[in-house]
């Protein structure tokens, strides 16, 4: 017996693991949070935590940045990641005052900042908990609180060390709300007011006294008139100043200019119309270090306008877009003595050849071009861009119908920095796409509705432009399998797709697109040949998908939900309306926890009591869009139930459309606008 007890413990004692020695016990934690850093992805921070106790212990110290889709769980989250100093419950279909107590009472000093953004169903009471007990807040976002009011605004007054505070949309708070926060948060360096409807020349006014540290401030939709922009002139460290659809300001208001605010580097008067060349023309004098001026939608811009802003020295993007030009104006712009970065002429009525040749022509160092619906321009405007602005980095030319095809060879030709390209509803052919291979450095590139490329032309996009991350060939009818196929292997850091009505997209197509790891947003509506096969290989391979629009794929039935709900884990929109899924496939995708929103219209194997038990079980659903006629079927407790959780039903009675062929598509587009 004794012997026995002896090997007893000799083989309990070979059973213990001796300690194993790791090349990371030789690390500092600094060290290890810096290669934590180069880790994007989240899943491979969680495979990092997973190793040993060690890892999950420094990932847990390691991670500041939280983005819960749901706040029931939040406690324990917090628990698990103690230092957590930004905090961003956006995506939570519902935060309520026991949730702000929670985050309260869990992160005290070490939360800087909170985005609230988009949540529901807290009020003045939880944001007094959380101001009170996390001291060091600097950055809160409360943008689409719609029920806030003045009392909630007095409790972000006690956040004495606010920097950051956004409130657009906050449209019941008033200027005695925009008061307390005046008085309260005096370190106020960014504030947005952005549709804040109730706030007026009173609130802003004491907000230009009271916050003398303010940077940056959005005044965009407000009643506000020249009373309280004088006051907002006179802050000394102003940088970046947003005007835009204040319909009370005029010239006289900008003529408080006079009085100076050299230290503005940014204004945006977009849709100011009683705005013109006498009221900019005090910019010139008072506003030494505007660097960058945007008058979209506002006054024509003529000789007398370019004149009035010739001495901005320090001037590098201008915005123009929608305003009605003169060709005289153009070219006066383009004889300024300063060298602009930046033009944007998006939907400018009056750019011709003449005006836009001379502007670029005179701005060679020209790294960002918008000319986006400029109808007039032809292959001349082309070769003056391409010849005089060879740095340019981005350029939009979405829907100019007269440049001739042959005209888009000359951008891969003499732009070879290009990173984004726009040529949307153009004439280009494969030719041009040969020619724009040669941009190695493209990041983006849009193509949709251009019917005269075909896969020769995008297999050279493919084997030459490694970098791209967005592609776009929504209704590029000649599009096929061979084409996507080389985008996919040449492109691996691909993360958005547009293949929408590329009728002979395949199956093939979304296997090889299943190798692009990266990959978020798949678009392909319409791709009438997709089946589930196809869908299993992006759900598969595509772990980070997180955005799916298949509608009006006919053959996608629940064989394909059932391989989305295994494998894509991320998935957080999803548009299969006009396919063949069943409540089967339906309830299936409500496994997925990440699931946000849901469109699903004309489907006939839906029927009410799925859409219930599908409902039911998705708990983060924030946005669901039906079809009208379930409306009444759907049980009224169970609408007022989601709702109350934090979901938004929006009901609509669209009639079956047959699909258009993309010539007949676009001649009907055009005869829209």
């Amino acid at each position: 017996m004794k012997n026995a007890s002896i090997f007893a413990t000799m083989k309990k004692q070979k059973s213990i693991p001796e300690p194993t020695f790791s090349g990371f016990d030789l690390l500092s934690e600094e060290i290890v949070f810096t290669l934590l850093d180069f880790l994007e992805n989240p899943v491979d921070k969680k495979s990092f935590s997973l190793v040993c106790r060690s890892f999950y212990d420094i990932e847990s110290r390691h991670r500041k940045l939280l983005k819960p889709l749901r706040s029931e769980l939040l406690s324990k989250v917090l628990l698990r990641y103690p230092h957590v100093s930004n905090l961003d419950l956006s995506l939570c279909p519902r935060v309520t005052d026991a949730t702000l107590n929670v985050v309260s009472s869990c992160c005290k000093e070490t939360l800087r900042s909170i985005i609230l953004s988009r949540s529901k169903f807290f009020g003045h009471v939880g944001l007094s908990n959380l101001v009170v007990s996390c001291w060091n807040l600097v950055e809160i976002d409360l943008s689409n609180a719609t029920e806030l009011k003045d009392l909630a605004a007095a409790t972000i007054a006690e956040a004495k060390n606010l920097e950051k505070l956004w409130l657009v949309r906050c449209k019941s708070i008033t200027d005695i709300g925009i008061g307390c926060i005046a008085v309260g948060c005096r370190k106020l360096k960014f504030l947005s007011l952005k549709w804040c409807l109730g706030v007026g020349d009173l609130g802003v006014g004491l907000i230009a006294v009271k916050c003398q540290d303010i940077r940056s401030l959005d005044l965009s939709f407000l009643p506000i008139t020249n009373k309280c922009l004088t006051q907002v002139l006179e802050l000394k460290r102003l940088e970046d100043l947003v005007l835009e659809g204040c319909f009370g300001i005029d010239d006289d208001s900008l003529a408080a200019l006079n009085q100076g605010c050299k230290s503005l580097e940014t204004l945006d008067m977009t849709s100011c119309q009683k705005v013109s060349h006498v009221g900019l023309s005090s910019l010139t004098t008072a506003t030494a270090s505007l660097r960058q001026l945007i008058l979209s939608y506002g006054s024509r811009v003529d000789l007398a306008l370019a004149d009035s802003l010739q001495k901005l020295s320090m001037l590098q993007s201008i915005k123009l877009d929608g305003c009605k030009v003169t060709c005289s104006g153009l070219k006066a712009i383009g004889n300024w003595c300063v060298s602009l970065s930046e033009i944007s002429l998006s939907k400018c009525l009056g750019v011709t050849d003449e005006g836009l040749s001379s502007l670029v022509t005179k701005h060679k160092d020209l790294r960002k071009l918008d000319i986006t619906c400029c109808r007039k321009i032809t292959s001349t405007s082309v070769a003056h861009i391409t010849n005089s602005c060879t740095s340019l980095v981005s350029l939009k030319m979405e829907s100019c119908a007269l440049i001739p095809a042959e005209a888009f060879v000359l951008i891969g030709q003499r732009c070879q920095f290009l990173e984004e390209l726009d040529v949307t509803d153009n004439e280009i052919n494969d030719e041009g796409l040969k020619s724009i291979s040669t941009c190695s450095r493209l990041r983006s590139l849009k193509l949709g509705i251009c019917l005269n490329i075909t896969d020769e032309g995008l297999i050279h996009i493919g084997m030459s432009c490694s970098k791209l991350k967005e592609v776009d060939l929504y209704r590029s009818d000649g599009i096929g399998d061979s084409s996507i196929s080389a985008i996919a292997s040449g492109c691996r850091d691909l993360e958005m797709i547009n293949i929408a009505y590329c009728k002979s997209i395949t199956d093939r197509s979304l296997m090889s697109l299943s190798k692009c790891s990266k990959l978020n947003t798949l678009e392909s509506r319409g791709c009438i040949l997709i089946t589930p096969v196809g869908l299993e290989a992006i759900a598969m391979g595509c772990k980070q998908l997180s955005k799916l629009d298949i509608k009006k794929c006919h053959n996608i039935d629940d064989t394909g939900m059932i391989s989305l709900a295994r494998f894509s884990q991320n998935l957080k929109q999803i548009n299969f309306s006009y396919t063949s899924v069943t409540d089967v496939g339906l309830v299936s995708l409500a496994s997925i926890s990440c699931l946000q929103s849901i469109t699903v219209l004309h489907q006939r194997g839906l029927t009410p009591r799925g859409l219930v038990a599908a409902f039911l079980a998705c708990g983060g659903l924030t946005k669901v869009k039906l079809q009208a006629s379930f409306r009444t079927s759907l049980p009224e407790l169970l609408v007022k139930h989601l709702e109350a959780r934090g979901c938004t039903f929006l009901w609509r009675d669209k009639v079956f459309q047959e699909e258009l062929d993309p010539k007949c598509w676009k001649l009907h587009f055009n005869e829209i606008e």
